[in-house]
């Protein structure tokens, strides 16, 4: 078997020797084994962290390439927080942010906003005291990762504060303005905060003293993987700007897996969304009075798992509250004795999503507008008592202005159904037949389209037959003679007659 023998280095260079029976010594393989030697040395100046000694040439006797410089990852606790939790770490972290400002940056992103190039801020798995918002710097940056351990508020955290707050800081450090005065004039001119900014990986405590999260006027900024409790106001804040995506996250008032003896008690809102354009996916929201409040245009809530207050006890999983305008996708979210509500809706959707414990929708007039609504493919799962699917509260007055509402194919147990679309049959011996469809139909007194069919056996010929009247949700079909007849109706509230 050959074995090998290395002698002190010369230079940069080890000299291995090969030996071994019947063989003689062959340039090729002794090269191999030259770099393989050379790599293994380099792997331990690597590890023990020291200086690399210059690299040797390559087999074209040009120099190597240069190392690539390194990361630019802040370790908060190099900056003095404490992740023990016992000491306010507050000044420690807002230096570690303004350092990840202070790096070099690109020009790659929105008009305005300066590229910070994926810099990354690790709390190294640590827990961290809190005592006033942790804000960056200066408006007008992106790139940037925030992630990897908790925050929790302390007992004089503002009570109007939110632990990460992503909005343009009133007031900028002297020696930040003395140093960056023209990046500064050039950030200015953005209509944004920030741009894509992460939150990651992080669990915040509010400790009942305010909000987790505010993102204010920010585009492409990602929350993921953040489980939030002990808010009073909002857990997740989001105000103008465009595209935040929460994903992944668990949010609760109160940390609980639900029958909390102190449900009828818990307030505040786990998730604000009065922006544009953002997406909630793979929530759960276990403890808050409202699950999600909406106030902005073109949303998308996919996934999202509400057991918060329940309804019966005044709380509601989503509130849509943007009368007249919308504009709201909510698919496959499971509603866990809650429901919905949706002021003057216009282009709502709600589809294969599922509502137990007697959940159900409301659509609710603020100015009696109901357009472009659709209620499908949903299942509802109630207790007997005979509570309605999908509800109006016309308290501040009734639906004026109902055009494409569609409720229909909601398959219903325990609970009483609702639809815009209904089928129905009388059968008598006589000349009227009167189906009733109140007991289905959502609006009251609103029939715009019927189709009916009239089968008789009688022997008296074929009668002449005609709708005569559709109002209360009554459909009235009356022929010319008597005779035995079995009439079939299928009516719909959708579609205004233009």
């Amino acid at each position: 078997m050959p074995f090998f023998n290395e002698v002190p280095e010369v230079g940069n260079l080890v000299k291995i020797q090969v030996k071994g029976e019947n063989h003689s010594p062959h340039p090729h393989r002794e090269y191999y084994h030259l770099r393989k030697m050379q790599a293994f040395k380099a792997s331990l100046i690597k590890k023990h962290g020291s200086s690399a000694s210059p690299s040797p040439q390559g087999e074209g006797g040009g120099p190597s390439p240069s190392p690539s410089p390194s990361p630019r990852v802040y370790h908060v606790t190099a900056f003095g927080a404490d992740p023990t939790g016992k000491t306010d770490s507050t000044d420690a972290i807002l230096e570690a942010m303004a350092a990840a400002f202070g790096g070099p940056t690109e020009r790659f992103l929105m008009e305005g906003i300066a590229n910070l190039g994926g810099a990354r801020i690790d709390l190294q798995g640590g827990q961290y005291l809190i005592s006033r918002p942790l804000r960056f710097p200066s408006a007008g940056a992106g790139n940037l990762l925030i992630h990897g351990g908790t925050l929790k508020a302390s007992d004089d955290f503002p009570t109007d504060g939110y632990l990460i707050d992503l909005s343009s800081s009133s007031s900028t450090r002297k020696n930040q303005q003395n140093n960056k005065t023209s990046f500064n004039a050039q950030l200015s001119s953005s209509s944004f905060n920030y741009e894509y900014i992460t939150l990651k990986d992080l669990m915040l405590d509010s400790n009942f003293r305010g909000g987790a999260i505010s993102v204010i006027n920010s585009l492409r900024t990602s929350i993921d993987n953040c489980y939030i409790t002990h808010f009073t106001t909002t857990g997740i804040q989001v105000q103008q700007g465009h595209e935040t995506y929460i994903r992944n996250s668990f949010l609760g008032q109160h940390i609980t897996a639900g029958g909390d003896p102190g449900e009828r008690n818990f307030t505040g809102t786990a998730i604000v969304l009065a922006g544009n354009d953002n997406a909630v996916t793979d929530v759960v929201i276990f403890s808050a009075a409202i699950g999600i409040m909406v106030s902005g245009q073109a949303n998308t809530l996919t996934g999202v798992h509400c057991y918060n207050k329940a309804t019966g006890f005044g709380g509601t999983g989503i509130y849509l509250k943007l009368p007249g305008l919308t504009q709201t996708r909510i698919v496959n979210c499971y509603l866990d004795y809650n429901g919905i509500v949706a002021e003057d809706p216009v282009q709502l959707l709600i589809s294969n999503s599922f509502f137990l414990g007697d959940g159900y929708v409301v659509l609710k007039s603020v100015n009696g507008v109901a357009i472009g609504v659709n209620i499908v493919d949903n299942m509802f799962s109630g207790s007997g008592k005979g509570v309605e699917i999908v509800q109006l509260d016309e308290s501040k007055g009734p639906f004026k202005e109902i055009d494409q509402v569609v409720v229909d194919r909601n398959n219903v147990k325990g609970m009483k159904m609702k639809a815009t679309v209904a089928k129905g049959a009388a059968q008598g011996n006589g000349t009227s037949w009167t189906v009733d469809f109140n007991g289905v139909l959502l609006f009251p007194n609103l029939i715009r389209d019927v189709q009916y069919s009239l089968s008789t056996s009688g022997g008296n010929g074929f009668p002449s037959h005609v709708l005569r009247n559709s109002s209360e949700n009554r459909v009235v079909i009356e022929s010319n003679v008597a005779v035995p007849a079995s009439v079939f109706v299928t009516v719909s509230q959708g579609v205004a007659i233009s």
